[in-house]
């Protein structure tokens, strides 16, 4: 199935979600119990994050400190198999330069090739939480707008080293930004949204909001520079008292004031999960009665409050 061409000519706005593969040590039951319960409101695919190497430090027998790398979420490749095979449900795995050297893309993408998984979802990736900035892999992207190229590549059978009659066929997603990315003006960001679609990119999924106008602006503003693409909403519902703090910080975006007195009244996580569930519930709906082609949900390895979201929404 190519995701790009059903949010295209769907006629009723589907549901679609993301969920993080295991921490290194973890079973692929935590993915089964994020899913199953989500299992009936018909997803239409499903996200799969990828993860960078975290960098760290240890002292040495000597006493000085070493640097090395660790990654705590991998396996995005095998979750990503794993959910098609057992569910039969089309799976978007996450492609990202952060971390990843253009052999290591190369070779996940013949691993996705392999496997049948032919829809990507490209972005650059976070910084390191080390780092006080985005630093390139040596050999790696700095913008997803390179790794759109070395898919198209691929497409047309030539990779890195050889060229080949045996093309591939991926078909990729990107992200916009509503509120605009931290590190560019909500102009410029367009413009590299453009060249994102302009390199073969055929949907956008956007960061998550809490308050619609920033989507139908966002929109607005993408069609009044030729982007014609479906463009769908990304949603999450709180589920902590302290995400009215971290979200903003994290994600460069903006909290509505009766959400934030809302969520301030909270003296429990479960009040502020209740909260958050009823605000994002009041979104679904209003998003859905003008016919957005799916409301995607991040799921951050909790289902509960995306189930209710959904029960009233579908």
């Amino acid at each position: 199935m190519n995701v790009a061409k059903l949010l295209r000519e769907t006629k009723e706005t589907l549901f679609t979600f993301e969920i993080l593969p295991p921490l290194k040590g973890g079973s692929f039951e935590e993915v089964e119990n994020t899913i199953k319960p989500l299992l009936e409101f018909n997803p239409a695919y499903i996200n799969i994050t990828s993860h960078r190497n975290e960098v760290a430090f240890r002292k040495t027998e000597f006493g000085n400190m070493e640097r090395y790398k660790t990654k705590k979420r991998p396996g995005s490749v095998g979750v990503a198999a794993a959910i098609k095979h057992k569910f039969n449900i089309e799976v978007v795995p996450h492609l990202i330069c952060a971390g990843f050297t253009k052999d290591e893309t190369e070779d996940a993408l013949i691993d996705y090739n392999y496997l049948g998984l032919n829809n990507l979802f490209v972005i650059r990736g976070d910084k390191s939480k080390s780092e006080p900035y985005f630093i390139t892999e040596p050999g790696g992207y700095t913008h997803a707008v390179e790794l759109l190229s070395q898919i198209q590549n691929m497409n047309n059978g030539i990779y890195l080293d050889l060229t080949t009659n045996m093309p591939t066929a991926f078909s990729c997603g990107v992200a916009g930004y509503p509120e605009g990315y931290e590190e560019n003006s909500f102009e410029k960001d367009l413009l590299f949204l453009k060249e994102k679609i302009d390199k073969g990119a055929e949907y956008i999924v956007t960061q998550m909001f809490f308050d619609n106008q920033y989507y139908y602006n966002f929109v607005k503003s993408c069609r009044k520079i030729g982007i014609d693409v479906p463009i769908v909403p990304g949603l999450k519902p709180i589920s902590l008292k302290n995400q009215m703090e971290q979200l903003p910080k994290l994600f460069n975006i903006h909290l509505p004031e009766p959400l934030l007195k809302e969520l301030q009244k909270c003296t429990t996580d479960k009040a502020a999960k209740q909260v958050g569930t009823q605000w994002c519930i009041q979104q679904c709906k209003d998003l859905k009665a003008n016919k957005v082609p799916s409301l995607h949900i991040y799921t951050y390895g909790v289902s509960d409050n995306v189930f209710s979201v959904c029960k009233n929404v579908y």
